[in-house]
């Protein structure tokens, strides 16, 4: 299935980070750009890459061999580059592992190695100064592409840096080895880099002793922040840098394997999006028979994203984007209006009375008080967790649902009716399964058949449509804000 999407129409999607929050995805459209507007959009692009691998990524190898491997992917970088530039692009990101791949021991990944050193304590352009440190020649060869095509190169590799015995951090083999992005201007220059921090069974790299929180500035966007696949599901670095730092832009390497019904690349992202007002950039690797799939180009209104989970090909993704996202954070249109479906459900939250005749709101001395009659609860195991869950029956409704300190909340209308269940379930506990992370989680989710026990099964596909207004009061914030349409085919042309 091939999934080349932008506009505001939305097909369900969801955020997690310490929790989860439903959010949005979009309709099919075109990715050819127009003549951008200077003072009010800049043109992006990110490039979902399906890497060439090493064939056997425990075995030892020279640092020329590695070159050789990493140039090819590098080779394949410098065509998209320069049929960004062709396109007026000014920022390009590339995916997480795409230049050196995965599966590497420690020992393994380090012909790989780039050094890295600090840009806030070096100034260095490594296509100008190309000699000035060792082992640095994919750093080279990025900075080459960004002069080459005038535009801001956002890309990841695996970089060294050696440390003393007297450093308490230090590994046994006297090196740190990171999980590196790297930000380059159009002229060059090393602007800055990220170190990943929440590792994903990645044996080869080492956590940093501090979290990075790093922003980079341009002149035609401001401010961007930058971190790394796993990190969107965390408070540190993702929530902490766009809540500390002012940042209405994220570029995002990952190397993402789609797992549903919860974590699927495409909906994380724009559910990032959508829930903090601002524009995401999101590059992925393509291996379909891993699962690995989903790129876009986000902003809360709106997406340009690909997926396809049968066919080999790359894709690269060339989208305007707004130098000042509009979100729906606050429950407000782009008018500045509060899209009244919302108005309704804050009502009913509230506690005020609130009654309707004739779908006109009406005072309840008027009219039968709103329908509020709890449907049964249920529990089934999603993602290896033991959700409690409500059906979500009939054309309208509002629906809570909760467990230990966290309560989901949900109005939705329901045009037609399909033979489709629903549900609405959340969790606030411990997962223990591939790691052990204590979550919150509100999921808005289609069930794999009609029983309640089908609830949290992985599906692709849905023909429901639903309108609905979600709200989760999570430890952290509360998400209110949006509504959505679940169920439009992705499959569009």
């Amino acid at each position: 299935m091939v999934c080349i999407m932008s506009g505001a129409r939305s097909k369900l999607a969801l955020f997690l980070c310490g929790c989860y929050v439903v959010a949005l995805g979009a309709h099919t459209g075109e990715e050819s750009m127009a003549e951008h507007h200077e003072a009010e959009y800049y043109v992006a692009a990110v490039y979902e890459h399906p890497s060439i691998l090493s064939p056997n990524p425990l075995a030892l190898i020279s640092r020329q061999e590695a070159l050789e491997l990493m140039n090819q992917n590098l080779d394949i970088y410098e065509q998209q580059v320069m049929t960004a530039a062709q396109k007026g692009v000014q920022i390009i990101v590339f995916p997480e592992d795409g230049i050196h791949g995965f599966n590497f021991t420690r020992t393994s990944i380090y012909p790989f190695l780039d050094f890295m050193p600090s840009p806030q304590v070096v100034g260095w352009n490594p296509c100008l100064e190309p000699r000035r440190f060792n082992d640095t020649e994919v750093l080279q060869r990025l900075s080459c592409m960004a002069i080459k095509g005038d535009m801001f190169l956002v890309a990841n590799l695996g970089t060294k840096q050696p440390c003393h015995s007297s450093d308490p951090g230090c590994p046994n083999d006297g090196r740190y080895q990171f999980n590196t992005n790297v930000v380059f201007s159009n002229k060059g220059t090393l602007v800055d880099r990220y170190r990943k921090h929440n590792l994903y069974f990645e044996a080869a790299f080492d956590v940093p002793l501090n979290v990075d929180h790093i922003t980079f500035d341009t002149p035609f966007a401001g401010r961007f922040g930058i971190f790394t696949c796993f990190d969107i599901l965390f408070f540190d670095p993702a929530v902490r840098l766009l809540r500390d730092y002012k940042v209405k832009h994220v570029v995002y390497p990952t190397a993402w394997m789609n797992q549903l019904p919860l974590l699927a690349a495409i909906e994380i992202q724009k559910a990032f999006a959508v829930a903090f007002g601002i524009n995401v950039l999101a590059a992925n690797v393509h291996h379909p028979v891993l699962g690995m799939t989903g790129s876009g180009i986000h902003t809360p209104l709106e997406s340009f994203w690909y997926h396809d989970m049968e066919n080999p090909e790359s894709h690269l993704i060339i989208a305007q984007v707004a130098k000042n996202p509009v979100g729906l954070i606050g429950a407000e249109n782009a008018t500045g209006e509060t899209d009244p479906s919302h108005s309704k459900f804050l009502k009913i939250l509230s506690g005020d009375p609130y009654c309707e005749k004739d779908a006109q709101e009406v005072h309840c001395d008027e009219a039968t008080k709103w329908n509020m009659n709890a449907p049964p609860t249920f529990h089934s195991e999603m993602m290896y967790d033991n959700f409690t869950l409500v059906p979500v029956w009939g054309k309208e409704g509002y629906l809570h649902v909760c467990s230990n300190g966290l309560c989901c909340y949900l109005l939705y209308e329901r045009p037609t009716l399909s033979e489709e269940l629903y549900a609405l379930g959340v969790f606030d506990g411990l997962h223990t399964v591939h790691g052990t992370y204590y979550i919150q989680v509100c999921a808005l989710v289609r069930c794999g058949g009609l029983g309640f026990g089908t609830c949290g099964q992985e599906i692709t596909e849905a023909t429901g449509n639903i309108r609905v207004s979600p709200v989760g009061q999570l430890q952290y914030f509360l998400y209110l804000s949006f509504v959505s349409d679940l169920g439009d085919d992705p499959r569009s042309p």
